[in-house]
């Protein structure tokens, strides 16, 4: 963006519209700062208008008026469309400092991340948004155990995403049945490996295994196996675990010989797991050249796309209620798998 002319003249409209912030005329701070910010906005004057909606939003967010500040980060990243900005260290900091400020009950801010995903979509170089902005909204909702939303943006994040998602997920384990931990870290290994994200498949297996063995270590018979070509952590009572350690190192391999044999040791375990299914079929095609003939019809799966799809009528992104652990010890051993 260029310099602001008449610079003094900005910093005295923002004082003036904090100074009705301070004396509690938040509505009228609100209607005052669209009125003057769309005055810019239609002189093209970018940097003012964007300097205007950025300060005084904070100011209204650190306020606790969410959804006032809310509406006008909503309309910062519409002035940011406008101008046709693209997602760079100045234009995503501003954005991100806005994001922090909101509480994470304001309704405004799931839209608000909406639109800043959108906006680094359209006008960045990531079709899927920009990772940063994916990670610190996805760590947010991790923090605040909103797990669903959490993982639909650590998968689209940074390299520190996977640590993070991994974390949440066993988190989010310890609240669950003792033998359910390939489950969790199922989430995580799976939909890496179909974004093609080996690097983060790896590390959210190696990081949700190393805090099993270091929380349950008196009750797991862990064992270390090592090869000239591999180590690999085995946990003899969760088989599933062991599978995906498995899979991730038969990827490295790529021989579809070595992921059939894989998926026939541990078939009596995946009958029982139908949601990874799909999942395991595409892993096959992306990394072992294995098609599948598809049972369904194209032209319902595209019309399903355009009328259907998405999480279920009523879902909640809440994370859903875990039931309490039946036991508290983990499975006995059943032998090494």
């Amino acid at each position: 963006m260029s310099g602001t002319k008449g610079g003094d003249k900005i910093d005295k409209i923002i004082a003036r519209l904090q100074q009705r912030i301070s004396e509690g005329q938040f509505y009228e701070a609100q209607q005052q700062t669209r009125v003057v910010a769309a005055r810019y906005i239609k002189a093209a004057n970018w940097t003012a208008a964007v300097d205007i909606l950025y300060n005084v939003a904070q100011s209204l967010l650190k306020a606790g008026q969410g959804g006032s500040g809310g509406d006008l980060c909503v309309l910062l990243i519409d002035t940011y469309k406008q101008a046709e900005l693209k997602p760079d260290a100045t234009t995503k900091g501003k954005l991100l400092t806005c994001l922090r400020l909101f509480n994470s009950e304001e309704p405004t801010r799931k839209k608000y991340i909406g639109e800043i995903i959108s906006w680094s979509s359209r006008f960045g170089d990531y079709p899927a948004g920009d990772p940063e902005l994916h990670h610190v909204a996805g760590s947010l909702y991790a923090e605040e155990h909103e797990a669903y939303d959490a993982e639909k943006h650590l998968m689209l994040g940074t390299k520190d995403s996977a640590e993070v998602l991994a974390r949440m997920e066993y988190e989010w384990f310890t609240e669950d049945e003792a033998h359910t931990a390939a489950l969790y870290a199922g989430r995580a290994v799976l939909p890496y490996l179909i974004t093609a994200n080996v690097r983060a498949a790896n590390t959210s297996y190696r990081v949700f295994t190393s805090l099993l063995s270091d929380d349950k270590q008196s009750q797991l018979a862990i064992q270390d196996v090592s090869s000239n070509s591999a180590d690999l952590r085995v946990f003899p009572s969760i088989p599933l675990l062991n599978f995906l350690g498995l899979l991730l190192l038969a990827i490295q391999r790529g021989n579809p010989d070595l992921y059939r044999q894989l998926t026939t040791k541990y078939a009596s375990h995946l009958k029982d797991l139908e949601m990874w299914n799909e999942a395991l079929e595409i892993i096959a095609e992306i990394y072992f050249g294995i098609m599948k003939p598809r049972q369904s019809n194209p032209l319902m799966d595209m019309m399903s796309g355009f009328f259907g799809g998405g999480a279920p009528a009523g879902g909640s992104s809440k994370k859903p209620a875990v039931r309490a652990p039946s036991s508290t010890s983990m499975p006995a051993a059943e032998g090494l798998d």
